[in-house]
């Protein structure tokens, strides 16, 4: 029990690292025509970022990024992640310390 209990305090500890997170996807698209694939008649090298996710009512949003902050979003997206897979593992330990309780 103690061994479990120590688990999960670490994991406590490690979620910490990940506070910030995005959740959703990022796409790139042609900053003229807007379109993935790009119709332009010209082919415009320059691309936009966006990133893209559901709200509480599961309506799609749309953010734009600037090329400065795309390495600071996928970052972000990479911590979410992260606080996934430890929010999975912290929800095992959570079940087992649960079982030997009761």
């Amino acid at each position: 029990m103690k061994i479990l209990l120590r688990k999960r305090e670490t994991l406590l500890r490690n979620m910490k690292d990940y506070s910030e997170f995005l959740r959703g996807s990022i796409t790139s698209v042609c900053s003229t025509c807007n379109r993935a694939t790009c119709i332009c008649p010209g082919k415009s090298t320059k691309r936009a970022y966006r990133l893209t996710y559901k709200d509480t009512e599961q309506k799609t949003r749309t953010v734009y990024i600037s090329r400065a902050q795309l390495p600071v979003a996928r970052r972000m997206l990479d911590n979410h992640a992260r606080m996934r897979n430890l929010t999975e593992e912290l929800f095992e330990i959570n079940i087992a310390i649960f079982k030997r309780r009761s």
